[in-house]
C-alpha cells in the first residue's frame, strides 16, 4: 500500500518513519510531503481560515491521485482531511481521529495536551464528534513554552517540556494522557508516571485498518 503523509513540520518525517518500523510496516510504501507554510500562515491567521482549509484541501485531493491512502498529520489543519475525502477516489484521513476514538473510549479524566495555540480548537471540536465512554471527561490544555523551544530547533526540550507536563497530569489523576501533535511523540518514551497516547501509532494503525 502506498500512503502519503501531508506534514507541516519536517521534523514528522522521522516520527511516522519510526512509528512505521516499530509496528513493523516496512512492506507499506511510504512517501512524505512538508509544508510548513501551511501552518505558519493559519499561527499568523490565528486559526484555521476558509482560504487555509481549501488550499490545504486542495494539496491532499493532489496527493490522492498518487496514492492508496492519504494521512493529514497536521491538528491545526485536521478539518481539511475531512473536506478533501469527500471528493478523493481514496480515504483521505485525519492522523488524530483515530487518536481521539481511542482516547475518548476511557472512563475518566482525558487531558489532550497540545503545543500549539491554533490547535486548541480543532481539537477540542474533534475530540467532543467522537463516541465516548459515558465517564469519559475531556480537558484540552496548552503546554506553556513547549512551542517556542521547538520553533527555536530544541527539540529535546520540547519534548522533555511535553513530557513533564503528561507526568503533571498523571499526578493529578488523569486516566488518560493524549499528544496532540504529531510533533509531540517522542515524549511518550520520556515520562515516568504513564504512557500518553500519540497520534502516528493510531493514525497510520487505522489507515492500514
Amino acid at each position: 500500500m502506498r500512503i502519503t503523509c501531508l506534514h507541516t513540520a519536517d521534523s514528522n518525517i522521522a516520527v511516522f518513519e519510526n512509528t512505521a518500523q516499530e509496528l513493523g510496516l516496512s512492506q507499506h510504501q511510504f512517501v512524505h510531503v512538508s509544508r510548513p507554510d501551511l501552518l505558519a500562515a493559519a499561527e499568523k491567521a490565528g486559526g484555521l481560515t476558509a482560504d487555509i482549509l481549501q488550499q490545504t484541501a486542495e494539496v491532499l485531493l493532489a496527493l490522492s491521485e498518487n496514492a492508496d491512502r492519504v494521512l493529514l498529520t497536521c491538528s491545526t489543519l485536521g478539518s481539511a482531511a475531512t473536506l478533501a475525502a469527500e471528493t478523493a477516489a481514496v480515504p483521505v484521513m485525519r492522523v488524530d481521529q483515530a487518536l481521539a476514538v481511542r482516547a475518548m473510549k476511557t472512563a475518566g479524566n482525558v487531558v489532550a495536551l497540545c503545543a500549539v495555540e491554533t490547535t486548541l480548537e480543532p481539537t477540542r471540536q474533534l475530540f467532543m464528534q467522537v463516541e465516548k465512554h459515558p465517564l469519559a471527561q475531556l480537558e484540552i490544555r496548552l503546554v506553556a513554552g513547549a512551542w517556542e523551544k521547538f520553533k527555536q530547533g530544541d527539540l529535546a526540550g520540547y519534548l522533555q517540556t511535553i513530557a513533564a507536563a503528561a507526568d503533571a497530569q498523571y499526578l493529578k489523576g488523569a486516566a488518560c494522557v493524549v499528544l496532540a501533535q504529531a510533533s509531540m511523540t517522542g515524549a511518550a518514551q520520556l515520562t515516568q508516571m504513564g504512557k500518553p497516547f500519540t497520534s502516528p501509532e493510531c493514525g497510520l494503525r487505522a489507515a492500514l485498518a
